[in-house]
């Protein structure tokens, strides 16, 4: 007969601290905002199994912008998805807490800021990581590359959602500056998409040489998968724009728009804010003023110039051909935007010239391109939201019943979150947000 030893002591397990990490530190929400960004929370312990740990959030200074029960936390496992609902605007820290198994924890800070609300929340999306939008081009599957005109940073955003972008370009090398170029307009042909600096002096009245600069990016893949690469760039074409000018009488007064001490942003300034092509050419390019306007432009009309040969300008450094100037009556505004559609029909975004223009009207207007031809205001735009209306995402089929165009903000001298801090001064990426929003076009 055998007799069984005594059964070993079960050995008592150790568990580790608690770790937490937040995918960002800093987020930014919007009051009464649909799918606002959130935080990714990967949480683990050694000797427990990360589906066991609790995640949790709590207000930890102004509940009013956002208080323990406005925050959400699903998933599970070691990664899990933080949620904030904004209360109020202004700012929070929230606190992030992972509680493991042996009584331990861990916690993180998520710092938080919330904006006001907007008009039609339900259509609004955040482009998170700059705030001073200025051109977009759709690149395919719901998706955009963004210009920003205070750094030369191209950023591809999925426009269905609000948070950062999925890929940034930033070809200040290859271009050979090192300041901005103040990229305000952007049109594609095939693969290639061309971009324009303002070509105008900076507000202070000085010429900043980059401003001068338009360059093509090609483009490769579409959607979430799109690639950018470097092409050329041409630095001349501000003084080309002044030559042909001066030849032919000062219709426009560009030499005297872009003498030393002339702000760009005054109604006989100079600046450039669009670019698209002419009616089935590749070859004839319209560049969209904001300024100059009338007096310069008689009868108080926007100003498009024809580059004939735009497309032999960056392929070879050709000096710029011009056509006679467009002249369309927007109601006395100036061109901030102008795209078109694959079958040819033009949305203009139409503003005001000046600097500090945003309690001014914003109105879309159809065209067919054509010279001579009146454009038809298909839209007020509001004036009350931080920003201005700066860029035309994609232009729908301008014929279809309640078509709906996504237009994007250039929000960098909004105060966002109430404490007078300009957003594109804010210090964290995060915080810096253009807008993006859905206009269904009149009849």
């Amino acid at each position: 007969m055998l007799i069984a030893g005594p059964t070993a002591p079960a050995q008592a397990v150790t568990y580790g601290t608690p770790t937490i990490a937040l995918s960002a530190s800093y987020l930014s929400g919007a009051v009464g905002a649909t799918g606002d960004p959130v935080v990714n929370v990967t949480v683990g312990q050694s000797g427990a199994d990360a589906s066991a740990l609790t995640v949790s959030a709590s207000a930890s200074s102004k509940a009013s912008v956002a208080g323990t029960g406005d925050v959400t936390v699903t998933g599970a496992g070691a990664v899990r998805q933080l949620a904030v609902t904004a209360r109020g605007r202004g700012y929070t820290n929230l606190t992030v807490k992972v509680a493991g198994l042996g009584g331990k924890s861990a916690t993180k800070t998520l710092y938080y800021a919330a904006s006001a609300a907007v008009q039609n929340p339900a259509d609004a999306r955040y482009l998170t990581g700059s705030a001073d939008a200025s051109a977009a081009v759709d690149v395919g599957g719901g998706y955009a590359v963004v210009a920003d005109d205070e750094s030369n940073v191209l950023r591809l955003y999925d426009r269905s959602r609000s948070g950062a972008p999925v890929k940034t370009w930033d070809f200040s090398s290859q271009l050979g500056v090192s300041k901005e170029v103040d990229i305000e307009g952007a049109t594609r042909i095939g693969n290639t998409i061309y971009w324009t600096g303002s070509l105008g002096n900076n507000k202070d009245g000085e010429y900043k040489a980059p401003r001068n600069t338009v360059f093509t990016t090609p483009v490769s893949g579409s959607g979430s998968g799109t690639q950018l690469a470097y092409g050329r760039s041409y630095k001349k074409l501000r003084d080309d724009l002044v030559a042909w000018d001066q030849a032919n009488g000062n219709r426009y007064g560009f030499a005297a728009g872009t003498a030393d001490g002339e702000a760009p942003k005054q109604i006989d300034g100079f600046n450039v804010e669009g670019l698209e092509f002419a009616p089935g050419s590749t070859t004839t390019a319209y560049l969209g003023f904001r300024a100059p306007l009338a007096p310069a432009v008689p009868g108080g009309k926007a100003l498009l110039v024809p580059v004939t040969n735009f497309d032999q300008v960056l392929a070879s450094g050709a000096k710029a051909v011009f056509g006679a100037g467009v002249e369309l009556d927007l109601g006395g505004l100036a061109v901030r935007d102008i795209r078109k559609n694959a079958a040819g029909q033009y949305l203009i975004l139409a503003g005001s010239w000046a600097a500090d223009d945003n309690s001014d009207p914003y109105a879309l207007y159809q065209w067919d391109g054509v010279a001579g031809h009146a454009p038809v205001k298909r839209a007020d735009l509001p004036t009350t939201d931080p920003g201005g209306w700066e860029a035309i995402a994609e232009v729908p089929d301008l014929t279809a019943a309640g078509a709906r165009v996504q237009l994007v903000t250039d929000s960098g001298s909004a105060d966002l979150y109430g404490d007078g801090t300009e957003a594109k001064d804010l210090t964290h990426p995060e915080w810096k947000k253009a807008r993006a929003a859905w206009f269904t076009l009149n009849p």
